[in-house]
């Protein structure tokens, strides 16, 4: 909330009826917010139960097994993104050589392809029989054994295709930080001795530390939270056994410990990118600073960071892409036509359902911070937002929980009163797919409505009320059509990512009931790769259109900083 917003509010007096508003807004947000962390919830206090019939077996089997993947899969991962994603940023930002502005946005592409995909064009790629080794077996005349070959089938394997797709999260947030620097503090660390590279490891680094562990977080929280590449290249983790559980054992309340145990490990995470930013603060000054003005690399320097800033855009996106058009052009979805645009209304009806309610929730409870802020409008915000750390296999094991019981009483209440039989209520239907995408997505839209708000200056909110105007006319009038671009990059990123979601959609969707994800899913599992590569290249696409407003984005910052040095 801003310093204007605060003010302006201050010397006027507060209305009955907006003083109402302000007090409606705020039970709204907090409702939200208790719905929200009820599937977190549930999940936690299956620990507070005794313990399911499978878990003596999964712990004598393949617990060990499940704890040593994580913690490599933890490490690979974050050493990947941190290294590939600080040093990209770093080198867009602080220095000039051949197609370092087109490399600002280039390394962003991988972002639009989902982990899976890029596992499953990889495993093509990369077969016996795939085009890779095939090459390589004709020009060099070699046969099977004659020479290595990397195993995806692994930790190793499956966290470097991890990493491939989710170093643009500490990619952005680096740049960013590394945007914000200012000259005059890596000026004065060269006066001090330092050559250019030494004042950036010494100085700019550290101040960057921040940004870096926040985008680190976030890309072991998406990895954790992988189901579809995990399992097709069978790496035993905590999200493929969860399912196992479920449906293979039948054996609910060992799943729902299993997700709590998994839940556990995402809270430390963030535990512990909270703690390393504990007590530091990061800038470079509190007056106005010079923008830093990148260094010219010679031949050498310049040739080397063109590899470095080429290779993941390569390996992420190119290599992808072409693996995929390839296997479409020779096989592709044979059921492309009615049933493939069955399956694509289904994901664009939900994805589109889906936006629209977590645009609602996440301006309901922004508007309600901004009316009423205070430690408990702040805190529904907070609770409201965990959702996207949390695995969608948790909060789909979390969701079928409470549903669950609800539809068991309202089945042996119906019962015992009328004589037949309710059913699945709300178990299995769409209703529950839409309450898993809001728990696992409403963070995203949140982020930027909450900017688009704080945007608004609070005068003009005071302006209307001293004219006269309710609460809901101010949102109708005057924050509606102020915020509509922030709503509608909200609704749009909401959109692709409740689009590319898989664990949270195979279980709680309707039976009978495919989406594109779905559709790839089981061709891929049934090793019908180039069937899977026509819905595949669909869900890319689509997965472009946040890739390019961030683009924009980028646009548009660069446009603002070369106006404000000239």
């Amino acid at each position: 909330m801003t310093d204007t917003t605060a003010s302006s509010r201050s010397w006027l007096p507060a209305r009955p009826a907006f003083t109402a508003g302000r007090s409606a807004f705020a039970v709204m947000a907090l409702v939200l917010a208790a719905l929200v962390a009820l599937p977190i919830l549930a999940v936690v206090a299956s620990l507070a139960g005794p313990a399911g019939p499978s878990i003596a077996h999964l712990m004598n089997t393949v617990l060990a097994e499940i704890v040593a993947n994580t913690v490599w899969m933890v490490v690979f991962v974050g050493l990947g993104t941190a290294v590939i994603g600080t040093g990209t940023a770093w080198l867009v930002t602080l220095c000039r050589f051949p197609g370092s502005r087109a490399f600002e946005w280039l390394l962003l592409l991988p972002l639009a392809i989902p982990a899976y995909i890029i596992g499953y064009a990889y495993a093509d790629a990369m077969a016996f029989a795939g085009p890779i080794q095939s090459a390589l077996r004709t020009t060099f005349g070699w046969s099977r054994g004659d020479y290595w070959f990397p195993n995806l089938n692994s930790v190793g394997g499956v966290s470097v295709l991890l990493t491939l797709v989710l170093y643009p999260y500490v990619y952005l947030l680096a740049r960013a930080a590394f945007l914000d620097q200012s000259t005059c503090v890596l000026e004065a660390a060269r006066t001090l001795g330092s050559n250019p590279w030494g004042a950036c490891f010494r100085v700019g680094l550290p101040m960057a530390r921040p940004a870096i562990a926040a985008g680190t977080a976030l890309a072991l929280m998406e990895a954790l939270a992988d189901f579809g590449t995990v399992q097709y290249f069978g790496v035993t983790t905590f999200t493929t056994t969860i399912y196992r559980t479920w449906f293979g054992m039948g054996d609910r309340v060992a799943a729902a410990q299993l997700a709590s145990s998994l839940l556990i490990v995402v809270l430390l995470l963030i535990a512990l990118e909270m703690f390393a930013r504990r007590g530091r603060r990061f800038g470079g000054g509190g007056r106005r600073h010079r923008t830093i003005v990148p260094l010219q690399l010679g031949p050498l320097g310049a040739l080397l960071a063109v590899l470095a800033c080429a290779l993941p855009v390569l390996l992420g996106f190119v290599l992808p892409i072409a693996a995929l058009l390839r296997l479409h052009v020779d096989g592709g979805d044979p059921l492309f036509g009615v049933r493939f645009l069955t399956y694509a209304w289904n994901s664009f009806r939900l994805a589109g359902l889906a936006a629209l309610l977590v645009v609602a929730v996440a301006a309901l409870i922004a508007y309600a911070q901004r009316l009423s802020p205070g430690p408990v409008t702040m805190a529904a915000t907070r609770i409201a937002a965990i959702g996207y750390a949390v695995p969608g296999t948790v909060i789909a094991v979390g969701i079928l929980m409470p549903l669950g019981a609800f539809d068991a009483w309202a089945d042996a209440s119906m019962r015992s009163m009328f004589g037949w039989s309710t059913g699945l209520v709300l178990s299995g239907t769409v209703i529950a797919l839409l309450y898993a995408y809001l728990v696992r997505f409403l963070a995203v839209a949140l982020g930027p409505v909450e900017s688009g708000l704080h945007k608004i200056p609070g005068s003009l909110d005071a302006a209307a009320r001293t004219l006269g105007a309710s609460t809901a006319e101010i949102a109708r009038s005057i924050h509606a059509p102020l915020l509509r671009r922030s709503l509608l990059t909200a609704g749009l990123v909401a959109f692709v990512d409740v689009l590319k979601e898989l664990p949270a959609t195979i279980i709680v969707r309707p039976f009978n009931f495919d989406t594109l994800a779905v559709r790839v899913y089981s061709l891929a599992s049934d090793e019908r790769l180039a069937q899977a590569s026509t819905g595949s290249l669909v869900i890319v696409a689509i997965g472009l259109i946040p890739v390019i407003l961030i683009t924009r984005m980028i646009a548009r910052e660069r446009a603002s900083a070369g106006r404000a040095a000239s």
